[in-house]
């Protein structure tokens, strides 16, 4: 690989006698792997899963088919390795307010809505109004059921969570000099002073973070970058400038402690790790956990939303559950439009938000009728629902491609609606009309499986 020469000379430098097997890293194959999903019941059937990443508890080794059962229904998530290190660094637990502030794709959304295990609050943020849009299809598909998405900047956040968070994910924008192997293209935004530029926006981001933790909070910072001036000295200057002290990170092999030298010496910042690819089997990162000591500033009384459903909407969402579903009780409920969904009883008053996803989207009200949604058809456990049905590989190419498909068994169906099931993972609804399956797989997300 053709890497920029003002890149390689600042590499020599920092490096040492380590900068040509840095270097040679380049040239060598991508390494790819994928977590399961532990929200779904049953394992994956269509990876290997004899290949697992040492450092990642739901982590593999090897490539996801896009266009697999495994992949559409959730129970699998693409994710470079090193990067899952990332998630199982914050570890939050369950019951936490969480804030992944930059989140889309989703990766690390997914890998903290493991460990909640739809307990708590996962607030899923992305600025960019279209990355947004594939986060909320991201988190959909995994199947968390108390996630908030929004489309928000830092501090607009700052304003209307003021000390609420347990822990903040910050995987920040960065130069993405990690990348450069796994993604070429990157190199051409890359310059000399672009580690600079890039450490200002984080410094940004980070303040309005702070503000967000409460006391005893944890900060869990992130890069894909190996530059000092967006690694060490990010973390440098977030120990002089706020109360916070680090918090030790398990040290796999192949991983490295982070460079006190390389910002201001301060010995603490060896407590944070370094993933580089010549020493570790994944992409260059680095990841640093801290711990805020006490307040930035007294949170103020959050007003909290409230469910704001009419009777007939209530009573039209409590005949399809009746129906339909035996284990499912969401404590709080709030309407968008014509749409239902979940709500934390913690959620703060949206109002000022950009809401993506105030919670799981549970469906749609129609004229006198109850429309389920696919998010709560890949949230729900096949074990929780009065009415399934098995249907083959075929059948479940023909509902991803939008055709409608006939189901014979022993027994006929029943008018209405069922949870399909492939290869043991929930895959959608399907409404039975005379046993035929009408569709009801989003427009947006159908594909071709040849």
């Amino acid at each position: 690989m053709q890497l920029p020469e003002q890149f390689k000379l600042k590499y020599q430098q920092l490096l040492g006698a380590q900068a040509t097997a840095f270097f040679n890293s380049f040239d060598q194959p991508v390494n790819h792997a994928f977590r399961i999903n532990p929200l779904k019941q049953a394992l994956p059937t269509e990876v290997d899963l004899s290949h697992p990443v040492p450092h990642c508890q739901w982590g593999y080794y090897g490539k996801v088919n896009g266009k697999s059962v495994d992949h559409q229904s959730g129970a699998v998530y693409s994710q470079e390795p090193s990067a899952m290190y990332v998630g199982e660094v914050a570890a939050p637990k369950t019951g936490m307010k969480v804030l992944d502030l930059c989140a889309a794709p989703g990766g690390k959304s997914t890998h903290l809505a493991s460990f909640l295990a739809n307990t708590g609050l996962l607030v899923s943020n992305e600025i960019n109004h279209k990355r947004a849009k594939v986060l909320v299809e991201n988190l959909e598909r995994f199947g968390a059921q108390n996630t908030m998405i929004l489309n928000e900047t830092p501090q607009n956040l700052r304003k209307h969570f003021p000390g609420y968070f347990d822990q903040i994910l910050v995987d920040a924008p960065c130069s993405g000099e990690g990348m450069f192997h796994k993604d070429p293209d990157a190199m051409q935004y890359w310059n000399l002073d672009y580690p600079s530029e890039c450490a200002v926006r984080q410094r940004e981001i980070l303040r309005d973070a702070v503000q967000m933790l409460t006391p005893g909070g944890e900060l869990v910072y992130s890069t894909c970058t190996f530059a000092p001036e967006e690694d060490e000295q990010i973390i440098a200057w977030l120990l002089d400038e706020y109360p916070l002290e680090m918090v030790p990170i398990k040290k796999y092999d192949g991983m490295v402690a982070a460079k006190p030298e390389w910002a201001n010496g301060n010995p603490a910042i060896a407590n944070a790790v370094r993933l580089f690819p010549h020493l570790f089997k994944g992409e260059g990162h680095f990841i640093a956990k801290l711990r805020l000591t006490q307040a930035i500033k007294s949170p103020k009384k959050v007003k909290v939303e409230r469910r704001n459903l009419s009777r007939d909407q209530q009573q039209l969402w409590d005949d399809f559950i009746s129906t339909n579903i035996d284990q499912f009780t969401p404590t709080e409920l709030i309407c968008f439009g014509d749409q239902l969904y979940t709500l934390n009883p913690k959620t703060p008053q949206l109002k000022g938000l950009k809401v993506m996803r105030p919670g799981l989207l549970l469906g749609t009200f129609k004229k006198k009728r109850f429309e389920p949604s696919y998010a709560l058809a890949l949230a729900i456990q096949p074990q929780a629902m009065k009415k399934t049905v098995q249907i083959d590989h075929h059948q479940w190419a023909a509902y991803v491609h939008g055709d409608t498909f006939q189901v014979v068994t022993q027994s006929p169906l029943t008018k209405g609606w069922y949870q399909l099931i492939c290869n043991q993972q929930a895959i959608g609804f399907g409404k039975n009309v005379n046993g035929t399956i009408k569709n009801f797989f989003p427009k947006g997300l159908r594909f071709s499986v040849k």
